[in-house]
């Protein structure tokens, strides 16, 4: 998740409106291909310490966020600049996220990444700050620096959750690891069931989220609890059927998602309640009058919107891991490319962790303490 600069929605000329055959088409050839074997790629989420020795317990002034940004490398939309590699944005509670570029194989993105980190790192320290490797923040409530419309219909929609939506939004990092989602010797659908098969067992290995408010929560991984307590309509996934494809799965999953938000060029983002987007394609303005009927570009954007375990993005887009104190976040980065890289270890990490697959919860409760996992 990252700020998102949008244009106008409405301006000439218009997209013309999207068919539901047509969605329902658009989707598995966007969302599932097969790219080079070894390309790999990481996106980090930072929190950002306040100012002074006490800034673990003291949120950056929201105020002095677009000259910390600049600083650190990227203007406030989120364009790179100043010799990163890797392109900069800044989430809704000002997480500092780094997004790679794919690399070739894992060592040419370890390197390309960690350069980029030691530039940030030093940047945030002459501006008084230090950028901090942890699921949730320990100590700090969640705050949202960003009036951005997006954000404001998020948190909007996340209300009957109660204080997960907020908290996931503004206190929460992670290591994301982007692989590609098949290549000509791997099935998409075989790399899905492998990267969630071993979810569960990966979240207890490198749970680092175990206080927030200052307190013990009771969880190892208290972020991965946090997105285990918001919409299954939207943190869950496709269940298929034993003779049911990946793609048509994931497609018709999405379409029934509900709308988070409908962008819109004045007035708020705030989404009909209970109104799906294929609901939307098959009602128009009978269901959002105030808009068109949606375009693929809507549809694109509901996308951005869903935020299961494993996200396919035309690569798969893992998101269930804590960020990691330091240089760690190179071994879970690294365990994913070996397991995706080696048949054999593929097979046997399988075998291994179908018994845990489903134990998400279990994971952020005992983390590694419990046996199974």
């Amino acid at each position: 998740m990252r700020v998102i600069a949008t244009r106008p929605v409405d301006s000439a000329p218009p997209e013309p409106p999207l068919s539901e055959p047509a969605a329902e088409a658009w989707i598995p050839r966007t969302c599932f291909k097969k790219g080079p074997p070894g390309r790999i790629g990481v996106e980090l989420e930072y929190l950002v310490a306040g100012p002074g020795p006490d800034g673990r317990t003291t949120h950056y002034p929201r105020h002095r966020y677009p000259q910390l940004i600049n600083a650190l490398g990227a203007d406030p939309h989120g364009r790179s600049h100043s010799g990163l590699d890797g392109r900069l944005t800044v989430e809704p509670g000002g997480q500092v996220e780094l997004s790679s570029r794919p690399g070739d194989t894992l060592m040419d993105t370890v390197g390309v990444v960690h350069r980029d980190l030691a530039l940030l790192r030093r940047r945030a320290r002459s501006c008084g700050t230090r950028l901090i490797g942890a699921g949730v923040d320990p100590l700090r409530p969640p705050r949202r620096i960003t009036d951005q419309r997006r954000y404001v219909a998020m948190e909007r929609y996340f209300r009957p959750w109660g204080e997960a939506g907020p908290a996931m939004m503004c206190s929460t990092a992670s290591v994301q690891v982007n692989v590609e989602a098949g290549t000509s010797r791997v099935n998409p659908a075989d790399r899905w069931d492998l990267l969630h098969a071993v979810g569960p067992a990966l979240v207890a290995a490198f749970a680092n989220s175990p206080r927030r408010h200052g307190r013990a929560t009771g969880f190892k991984s208290s972020r991965q609890a946090i997105w285990q307590d918001l919409d299954p309509a939207r943190t869950g996934g496709p269940v298929r059927q034993r003779d049911a494809g990946l793609a048509d799965a994931w497609a018709r999953w999405a379409l029934d998602a509900p709308l988070m938000m409908v962008r819109r060029d004045t007035g708020d983002w705030t989404a009909p309640r209970g109104l799906s987007f294929r609901g939307w394609l098959r009602h128009g303005r009978g269901a959002v009058p105030d808009r068109p009927p949606p375009s693929l570009d809507d549809l694109s954007y509901h996308l951005t919107t869903l935020f299961p375990p494993v996200r396919p993005r035309g690569h798969l887009e893992v998101r269930y891991l804590d960020q990691q104190p330091g240089c760690w976040w190179i071994v879970p980065t690294a365990v994913l490319a070996a397991l995706v890289d080696d048949p054999s270890a593929a097979l046997a990490a399988l075998a291994a962790c179908e018994p845990t697959r489903d134990r998400w919860l279990t994971a952020a409760r005992h983390g590694p303490a419990d046996p199974a996992l």
